[in-house]
């Protein structure tokens, strides 16, 4: 829980999975060789600001970084620390998926600053592991941890997106429902926006994969290289989802458009058939004198069957031309 003066949570590991939660106070008191030590932030308190710029040692450069409103995800090596910055699904009530949250994080050997501003399960499923002993145990631990918690959610989420296109191209099979394009093309626009976030996290993750620094052993780095090859597969997965979104939906509109086309064509075709029997049935309608016809007692049925050879004739000609 998130107090006044920008503290979420801090903790002081013990390298075994638990930790000590601590205040400011117990922060003050930290040294270095006391232990790993947590410190969760909201950058917008204007405590944690003012202990970020002036109690945390760090440049000003780095202090810049970590409090930018909109970073993207990068992983920068700082000799022997490291800069992340990781966007993970908002899980917020009434925030879409792809409407991400950023976790900027600042790691060294014995220390590890996290800041967000936005509410994220993420940190808060780390904390939670701590207080019951199955949390990280040292800084590259708790990295590739980091990393796995915030990837679970974007890999769920564009799972799910890939089971909705899925599920719309087996209906798109048999129905021609306008309102399935509208679907299709809301699955775009999200594939689209995740993939926006998501692509820059790749890079992140691919340096991540390939960190030295001697705080990250080699089971945390084999988890780093896990986690970089997993968010590599989905973010093939979300191409191929939006593309065959954009697929099906081409042919949704193709095949409507096809249909209305032949709609119009037949139209077409009457509207041609019965054209000149229109104009030779207004024209002998004329109340003038001299019509033809008129004193005929059979003229009726003369006209009739004048029609009925024009139209014959109509439709052998529109036979001959393939228009049928």
């Amino acid at each position: 829980m998130t107090d006044d003066t920008g503290l979420v949570h801090a903790f002081l590991l013990d390298g075994k999975g638990g930790g000590t939660p601590l205040d400011w106070d117990g922060i003050a008191r930290w040294r270095r060789g006391d232990g790993l030590l947590w410190i969760h932030l909201d950058y917008a308190g204007d405590d944690a600001q003012v202990w970020l710029g002036e109690r945390a040692g760090l440049d000003p450069v780095l202090c810049e970084a970590l409090l930018d409103k909109d970073p993207r995800p990068r992983a920068l090596a700082v000799s022997d620390n490291l800069l992340l910055v990781v966007r993970g699904i908002n899980p917020n009530q009434d925030a879409q998926p792809e409407d991400m949250v950023s976790v900027r994080s600042w790691i060294e050997p014995d220390r590890v600053i996290t800041l967000r501003h936005r509410r994220m399960r993420t940190l808060q499923a780390v904390a939670e592991s701590l207080r019951v002993g199955t949390g990280p145990r040292d800084a590259g631990d708790f990295v590739a941890e980091l990393v796995e918690r915030v990837l679970d959610p974007v890999v769920a989420c564009v799972d799910l997106l890939d089971d909705d296109v899925a599920a719309l191209e087996e209906v798109s099979l048999g129905d021609d429902d306008p309102a399935l394009r509208a679907r299709l093309a809301d699955l775009r626009r999200r594939a689209i926006s995740l993939r926006r976030f998501i692509g820059p996290q790749r890079d992140a993750f691919g340096r991540l994969a390939a960190l030295t620094a001697p705080w990250a052993d080699e089971r945390a780095r084999g988890r780093l290289r896990e986690a970089a090859d997993r968010l590599t597969r989905t973010i093939e997965e979300l191409d191929a989802a939006r593309d065959r979104a954009a697929v099906t939906h081409d042919e949704l509109t193709s095949r409507l458009s096809e249909l209305s086309n032949k709609r119009l064509y037949v139209l077409s075709l009457i509207t041609a058939l019965f054209l000149p029997l229109g104009f030779v049935c207004s024209l002998l309608g004329v109340n003038v004198g001299g019509m033809p016809g008129r004193d005929i007692e059979w003229g009726f049925w003369f006209l009739c069957a004048m029609l009925i050879v024009a139209l014959a004739m109509q439709l052998w000609i529109f036979r001959r031309w393939k228009w049928l």
